[in-house]
Parts: C-alpha cells; structure tokens; sequence
C-alpha cells in the first residue's frame, strides 16, 4: 500500500487512494453544481506524486529529500484531459500544481523546468520518478467541459472582453483551488490529529426574531426617530425583491447597522441563503458591531470574527472553544463573520490555501460592506469585479451600506460586470434632510492659536487633522481637559482613552445637558487624526476638521451632535497653511464654494464622479488581467503579492504597555517568538523612513522578525511615540 500520511500518534497508516477519494468527494461537496465534476477530478489526481518511490522512502522511513510530487497531478490533468476538455484541464493544472506551495504563475512557452511557473513545471516530467501506479487504484471521470463552458457565459461580457474572461476565469480557478484545498486539509487533519470539520452555528430565524423584538422596541417620538423608522420602513420592503446587488445608502444616525443586518437575515431565510459575512473596513469598528449583533441576538448567534487584532485567547472560554474558534477561522465555516475589507478581499486575490480556504464559504451568502464608500480607488476594479462574480457565479446577494454613496450603478458597469442587477433599495431620499445634524462652516485659514482658542470655547470640541505631527503639537500647546488619539499610539492606548473620552462627555451632558455655561474645566476637546471618523461613537457640541477630501469631511461631521439632541452645531472645515494640495482636498475645496451644502446627495455625487474620473486611469491597471493575453498566462503569485489594499509602507512596533504586554515582549526577546495575535494590540505603526531614523537612535530592535521599542522614555501613553527631544515629534 502507497500511503500518504502517517497519524503521529498511532503510526496508523491513510493510503494515498483513501486520502484522494476522500478529498475529491468532500471537495465536490463544496463546489457548486456545475464545478463539482471538475473539483471532484482534482482531488482524485492532486497527490498521485506521492505514488513515486521517494516520496514513499520520505515518508515511511524519513528520509530528507525534496519530492515535488504536486506537478504529477497537474501533468497527469494535461496527459488526460488536455485535448478532449481544454479549459477543465488548465484549471486543474494551475490548481494541482499550486494545491501545496499555492497557485503559481502560468508563465510563458519560453520557461524552464527550473522556473516556478506552471509552463515551467509542466516541462519537468522527465525528471519526476514513475508515478503511474494510481491508475491501477484510482479512475479519474472527465470532466464536463460543456458545463465549465456554459456556467461561465453566465456572464455574456466575456465574449467580447478579453479581460472579463481572463478575470472571470482566475476567479473560477481560485474557487475550485479553495474547495480543493479546504477538502485536503480537512481530511488530512480528521486522519492525523481526529479533529473534524467544524462550524460556527447560529439560528438566523432566532436572530430575526430577536432584531425584529428590538427594533419594535424603539417607539418612534421624535421627528429623527419617525425619520429613521419611515427610512427603515423603505428598505424592509424592498426585502422581497430579487437583486444582485443592493444600494443602501442611508444617513449618519439612521441605524444602519441593524437595518441592513435585518435586511439580510431576511433575504437569507427568504432565498436559503447559508451564511452572513459582515465586511467593515477598519479593525477600530470591529469590536463595537460585534457588540451590538452580540447584545440584540444572544445565545442565538455564534459570531466568527476575523480581524488581524483580534485574540480568542483574551475571552473567557474554554480551551475546546478556543480551539474550535482558531480551527473555523482557517476556512469560515461559520454562519455569521464579521471581518474587515482588507481580510475579506486579500483572500480572494491571495494564491496560498492559507488565505484561499475560505473562500468557497463565501458562496450562498448574503455580503454586507459598511462603509462601502471606503473601497480602495487603487483597487476598486477588482474589489467590484470580486463582489459581481461572488454574485453572479457563487449564488451570494451584496449590500453595499454607506451614508456617502458613489454611484455604483455606473461603477459597476464600468468596472465589473454591464448586466449586474442593481436595486436601489432607499429610493424616497425626502427624509435625508431630517438626519441633519449640523451646518458645515468654512472657516478658511486659521492658526493653531485661534484653532485651539475657538475650541476652547465649547462644550465638548473634537479636532481632526491630517497629520499625526499636527495633532501632537496642537495637544502639546492645547490648556485644560484634552485628549489625543493617533496611529502612533498602540490601540490598547487608543481604546483606553476612547472610553475615557465617553465616560467624560456622558458626565457632562448629564450635569449639562444644554451644553451651556459649562466651567471651562469641565469642558472637553478632543485631537484625533482620521483614525476617528469612522464607527467611533462619540457626540460633541462642535467637530473641527482640517482640509480633505470631502468623504472624509463628512465622516467627521456624523461624530458631531451624533443624537440630534442640539438645535444649532456646527462642522468647522479649516486649513492651517497654504500649499500644494492633492486633487480629493482641491476637489472638496472647489465643491464647497459652489454648493451651499457639501453634504447635499448632489454634492457627495459630483465629488466621486470626479474622483474616480481623475482615478481612471489607476484603477483599470490594477486588474490581475491588465496586459494578459491568454489564460494559460494569468500572474496568481506575483498579483497575489501586490495586491495590498493596505501599503507596505508602514511598520509595527511594539511597545510595553502593561504586565501583558511586558510578558510578551520578554517572551519575544527571549526565544524568538510570542502570540502575534495578542501582541498586536501593543503596537504602533511609524513608515519605513521614520523606522530608519529610530534605527539610527538605536532605540529599536528587532526580535524574531518583531520591531520593539528599546527606550521606554519614547513612547507617552497619552500622546504615542516621541522622538528622544521632548519637544521635536515624528510626522
């Protein structure tokens, strides 16, 4: 017997034709339906290397030697089906080949079997040992090419757009390579270690339920709470109709986070939908959403989150739960996901199983995107095309949630797919002007000085600048009650100083809940780069946000009069110098001397127009099919590496906060390694530049590939990292 894997344990022995049809029968099961004949055939073909006689000498008697045994399956794919089933067999060259050291680069004729791409690899049959006694065991069923065929003109586009068709077909290839690679791993941990292919559960009925009962609850009063319940009205009634992809665009304080999750749960149990993925962008927000689905579902939902900075091992769990939430967080085999943008769309353009497991778990979904605004221009072609082919080809429904929306009826047709089935679903905007909270000012140029004087001056005053060198130095020179929120303070920082900052302002509204004659020390002011604009709850009397472009303008306004408890509040836009400005700051200072109301849908409409208009340009480029020719030439591995919706520019670097944090970094210092995942939240993040020059201080250094901060003395917990002057701050 020819065996593929040896149980530590026991020794027990899986032969490697158990582990092929046990692969190939699973991963059929995750396939959809005119995919599964093919995915089927990769798992019966993806280990036959392993019939070679060294592999076999390798494994049985641990012998060190280097047996490429993935490229027999792909040449066996070529040698069976090459002919008869063209497009079949590529797809599972590139997947076989790829199922290890993940998909490569198809590459060109002239390669190598020395190099790494598949046009290379497939010349190294000469050189493999004899792998041909599978047949004798496993008989591979072709797979129909017809199907394959037709279930890709279920988008048209690519008959006449090259493009589309090598796009559609990459995307096709990753989703059969993570129903193939999700299958191996799962039965190669169920026969190594026992452990099973588990889920998250929860009872989306239970959850509707739950949501209806709370939302029931808010007995509408108030003009804005009439507003927000008829705005909420509009987009229940819109559950019944059949989209693609649906447009929510409601305003700051319209409870669009539990609007759209109630949406969703409606599609879901209407359609048969499996699974709600809740895509946010930033980390910061994370914590906050969970808490509200966590607080209005209870015992009826088990959240899966997956973020960079979050840590299973800080709850208070048991170890088997703990276990179980590592284990589905590999593939999302849960029922409800809350991640971030750059999580969600760097696993659909990754090429290593690590990241392309899960993304068979993102077909029959209901996808909702908070904050969909915020989609990198850089990447906004892909990022579209993703979320149409999820849609088209996976049987999933997107929501795209945003209070600042684009126009995606016409960027979804540029840049993804014409056809695509849009549904406006707030179509009555006459109640937009009821979520109004304040007026937008423009204050034009200001010093520092009279910034801070006139902040002085309010109740609670937030102040948003575009530079952390900036925040820090108007917090150095700010009297009284001040608080300062920047990236170069660790998020256990930040998080500690935003609930300081709630705690405070509630305090205060409830001694004064006019917000008038408040004795100047108990008034609040608050100095904060963009990191606050988006999902921090916080409400102050006045917002204060330098020059930007205009979404971001508008995203610090929803954190001033947040209950529209006040009668007058004001969003003061200003600059503190003259100078040259990129063109989404020159295009919101150009919108706001023509209308009188930036925040007016005509406005916020003009602005992406012409943003991604001045943008075209960049975001075509960004296609992983821009300037391939055939699909025998798609880049997976080098598109996989550039594709980074967040830029390399910037590194971490830990820092002790607490006895934690301390344990941590003695741990990394002293063997190498610590728990990334825990250490994470002890970080700050400084660009590469400013790196170089702590380097140069000699107050870093690095530890098993981890930047710590040696001198203590740098880093304030109020204001984050300082240079070795007092008075001299990174920018």
């Amino acid at each position: 017997m020819k065996i593929a894997h040896i149980r530590p344990d026991s020794g027990a022995e899986q032969s490697i034709e158990s582990h092929n049809r046990a692969t190939a029968g699973m991963g059929r099961e995750f396939a959809a339906e005119p995919l599964k004949g093919l995915v089927y055939a990769m798992g019966l073909l993806h280990d036959v290397g392993k019939y070679q006689g060294s592999f076999q000498k390798k494994i049985r008697e641990g012998a060190k030697l280097q047996v490429d045994h993935s490229t027999c399956g792909a040449l066996e794919a070529k040698r069976l089906f090459g002919k008869s089933a063209p497009l079949s067999s590529l797809m599972m060259q590139y997947c076989i080949a790829g199922h290890h050291a993940g998909l490569p680069d198809g590459g060109t004729p002239q390669d190598t079997k020395d190099d790494p791409t598949l046009c290379g690899r497939m010349k190294r049959g000469p050189v493999l040992e004899d792998y041909s006694e599978y047949a004798a065991e496993i008989a591979v069923p072709a797979p129909d090419e017809e199907a394959l065929r037709r279930f890709l003109m279920l988008c048209p586009q690519i008959r006449s757009d090259n493009e589309c068709f090598i796009e559609a077909l990459a995307f096709l290839v990753r989703y059969c390579f993570s129903c193939l690679t999700d299958a191996d791993s799962l039965d190669t941990a169920s026969f190594c270690s026992g452990r099973k292919n588990e889920e998250l559960s929860s009872d989306l009925g239970a959850c509707l339920r739950k949501i209806d009962e709370k939302m029931a609850s808010f007995r509408p009063e108030t003009p804005l709470q009439k507003a927000r319940s008829g705005l909420q009205a509009q987009v229940y009634e819109k559950a019944g109709e059949d989209a693609e992809i649906y447009l929510m665009n409601m305003p700051t304080g319209s409870g669009k986070t539990l609007c759209s999750m109630k949406f969703a749960l409606m599609r879901a149990l209407r359609t048969g939908r499996r699974r709600i993925i809740y895509v946010i962008p930033y980390n910061s927000i994370i914590d906050q959403t969970v808490a509200v689905f966590e607080d209005v579902f209870g015992e009826s939902v088990q959240i899966l989150r997956h973020q960079s900075s979050y840590c299973v091992e800080e709850e208070e769990e048991d170890e088997d739960y703990q276990l179980l939430i590592r284990n589905v967080t590999e593939n999302w085999n849960a029922q409800v996901i809350v991640t971030t943008s750059v999580q969600f769309f760097e696993s659909l353009y990754g090429n290593k199983r690590g990241k392309l497991r899960k993304m068979h778990h993102m077909a029959d979904c209901m996808l909702i995107f908070d904050e969909a605004h915020l989609m990198s221009p850089e990447y906004l072609q892909p990022c579209l095309r993703a979320v149409a082919f999820l849609t088209r080809y996976l049987h999933s429904e997107a929501v795209f949630l945003t209070a600042t929306m684009p126009d995606f009826k016409e960027l979804i047709a540029r840049y993804a797919l014409k056809d695509s089935r849009i549904l406006d679903v707030v179509t009555d905007k006459s109640l937009y002007p009821c979520f109004k909270k304040g007026t937008y000012v423009q204050k034009g140029l200001i010093s520092e000085e009279e910034l801070l004087e006139e902040a002085g001056r309010q109740a609670s005053a937030l102040i948003v600048v575009n530079k952390r060198k900036t925040a820090a130095a108007l917090y150095a020179m700010a009297p009284g009650k001040r608080f300062h929120l920047s990236t170069y303070m660790t998020a256990f920082d930040r998080r500690r100083v935003i609930e300081e900052v709630k705690e405070e302002l509630s305090r205060l509204y409830e001694d004064y809940p006019n917000g008038q004659n408040v004795p100047e020390n108990r008034r609040i002011l608050v100095i904060s780069t963009s990191l606050i604009e988006a999902g921090v709850d916080l409400d102050f009397v006045t917002v204060y946000r330098e020059l930007t472009g205009l979404d971001s303008i508008l995203q610090a306004g929803g954190r001033c009069n947040r209950e529209g408890k006040r009668q007058q509040a004001e969003i003061c836009v200003f600059r503190l110098q003259e100078g040259t400005q990129r063109f989404r700051v020159h295009l919101a200072r150009t919108l706001s001397e023509k209308y009188e109301d930036i925040a007016s849908p005509e406005c916020i409409r003009e602005y992406y127009d012409r943003l991604y208009r001045f943008q075209s340009d960049e975001i075509r480029k960004n296609s992983i099919a821009h300037g391939v020719g055939s699909p025998f030439s798609i880049p997976f591995a080098a598109y996989a590496r550039e594709f980074r919706m967040i830029g390399d520019d910037t590194v971490s670097v830990a820092v002790v906060c607490d006895e934690e944090s301390r344990k941590l970094i003695d741990r990394l210092k002293q063997t190498g390694s610590t728990n990334h995942r825990r250490l994470q939240k002890y970080t700050f993040s400084v660009y590469v530049y400013e790196l170089r020059q702590l380097q140069q201080q000699g107050v870093v250094k690095e530890y098993g590939g981890i930047w710590c901060l040696e001198a203590q003395r740098q880093y304030h917990s109020d204001t984050g990292l300082q240079f070795e002057a007092q008075d001299l701050y990174i920018e």
